[in-house]
């Protein structure tokens, strides 16, 4: 009996083990969600990491390939020897666009190059041409001839979909250094940093991301690895990072390309003026654009307007002095330019104009700028 009772036992016992069994593999064969101390791929067992140190990871390996280093060199004549010998002018970052082998960087980093010289994460150097610049927006578009499996363009993202506190990192060649990550969070939206050119580059994205010298023409992305802007500047006293840099918005770059690939520079119409120089305007203390003359057949000489007059005692007097775009206000050359970025030729404007203490509306058919 006792026999009985035991065997009995041991078969309960066996089959209550199964069932935990069947249970513990049930429960595996549930897709596991990720962990904030889950390691992650490719790393070791026994390394965990936070849910944003994995996002950081994954943002880095997957954009760095997108990430090229750019040298500039410039050819100088030995003074003895009358040789030609290339230098090193300068180095920075920039970003594959696309499979055709478009490359987006800064104006200021290939500016005065006599060979531009990309070199991919790979290791593999192509010598690029410059498609067209806009040094208005301190961007510069290259294309380098280079095998479709070797370019992996960037995920591009919406500039406008970005608010101050958003989490953003930067990829870039710092001082030489490589495919270098830092990561911070969008500081300000809407600034304005001054180009090469002296020209205002609005609605700047300020970030606190490091960004230093050879940072520039990198790309600023968002956590889900999407490009959101063009890393093109740094506020310092030292020239280092100092926790404000800037970068220009996607949206913006998105505009200039097509611009860039057609005439190889920004397609901005015209009002068909020469006007007086910011520093004569505010010598004779002209608040606004003196125009010096008008160009015959365009537009602004169509709608009547004139410039700096001479009458019969030979005394000087002003014309028309532009003081808004469609009811924008313009106070300087750099002003006006930005004013007629968001036109198009054919486009009508009303310009309001100052002449003999007079305000004068005008209304323009803008024209196509010169080839």
């Amino acid at each position: 009996m006792k026999l009985k009772i035991l065997a009995g036992a041991g078969i309960l016992g066996l089959a209550l083990g199964m069932l935990l069994t069947i249970v513990v593999l049930a429960d595996n064969d549930q897709p596991t969600q990720p962990s904030a101390h889950s390691p992650a791929a490719g790393q070791p067992d026994n390394v965990f990491l936070t849910d944003d140190e994995s996002n950081n990871i994954a943002v880095f390996s997957n954009a760095s390939p997108s990430v090229v280093f750019v040298t500039n060199t410039l050819l100088r004549r030995q003074m003895f020897s009358m040789n030609v010998m290339e230098t090193p002018r300068g180095s920075g970052t920039g970003l594959i666009w696309d499979k055709d082998g478009l490359i987006v960087t800064n104006f200021h980093v290939i500016a005065g190059a006599s060979r531009i010289i990309i070199t991919l994460q790979s290791g593999q150097s192509y010598d690029a041409d410059i498609v067209g610049t806009a040094p208005e927006k301190d961007i510069a578009l290259l294309r380098i001839n280079a095998p479709d499996e070797v370019l992996k363009p960037m995920t591009l993202g919406d500039s406008k979909a970005l608010s101050v506190g958003r989490k953003v990192l930067a990829i870039g060649n710092p001082f030489a250094l490589d495919t270098t990550l830092t990561v911070g969070v969008v500081s300000a939206l809407g600034r304005e940093i001054k180009a090469a050119n002296n020209r205002t580059i609005k609605d700047v994205i300020q970030t606190d991301a490091a960004i230093n010298p050879g940072n520039s023409g990198g790309p600023l992305l968002n956590s889900l690895g999407q490009l959101i802007g063009v890393n093109t500047a740094i506020y310092s006293p030292s020239g280092a990072s100092a926790g404000i840099g800037f970068a220009i918005p996607i949206n913006t770059v998105k505009d200039l390309i097509p611009q860039l690939l057609q005439y190889g520079k920004l397609y901005r119409p015209v009002l068909g003026i020469e006007t007086l120089t910011d520093y004569w305007a505010k010598r004779l203390g002209v608040k606004g654009i003196a125009l010096l003359s008008v160009k015959p057949g365009l537009a602004a000489d169509q709608a009547g307007m004139v410039g700096v007059r001479e009458d019969n005692r030979g005394q000087i007097h002003l014309g028309d002095v532009i003081i808004a775009i469609d009811g924008q206000p313009v106070t300087n050359e750099d002003s006006l330019l930005t004013a007629l970025e968001s036109f198009a030729p054919g486009d009508k404007v009303k310009v309001t104009s100052l002449r003999d203490e007079k305000i004068i509306n005008y209304e323009l058919v803008l024209t196509a700028p010169e080839p």
